[in-house]
């Protein structure tokens, strides 16, 4: 029979919020919620039925990952996203997003009245909420 190894719960160099993360919802085949992923931190991954549950879970696997790699000597994996320039080195300035239908038809509509692409308009509101509008 195997032991169990207590692996020590470690303060990483880095704080949670520091890494990016991905909440994609799971399939009703899959059990449903949602699944917390982080591309800096490989098969570190939880899930919630919840995406704020996702996230108080995700926190706890990040601590875990990182306490088990700093138990093995192995490097711990710096964040990709650095808050100093507010650039991550892989973002190529172009994603997708999938809205709901209204949500895309309001802001279709709200473009419209105010002169301006759609890609403007949103721009503009993602500007406006992370407080860098120019």
């Amino acid at each position: 029979m195997s032991e169990i190894k207590s692996i020590p719960r470690i303060v990483p160099p880095w704080p949670f919020e520091a890494y990016a993360h991905t909440i994609t919802p799971l399939s009703e085949a899959d059990g449903g919620g949602y699944l917390i992923t982080f591309p800096d931190l490989p098969g570190c991954m939880s899930d919630g039925e919840t995406e704020a549950e996702a996230v108080a879970n995700g926190r706890d696997a990040f601590i875990g990952v990182v306490s088990a790699l700093a138990d093995m000597g192995r490097e711990i994996p710096a964040p990709s996203f650095n808050p100093q320039d507010g650039v991550v080195p892989s973002a190529s300035g172009k994603f997708i997003i999938r809205a709901p239908k209204t949500m895309h038809a309001r802001l279709t509509t709200r473009a419209k009245a105010e002169g301006v692409s759609l890609n403007t308009m949103v721009l503009t509101l993602l500007a406006e909420g992370l407080g860098t509008a120019r």
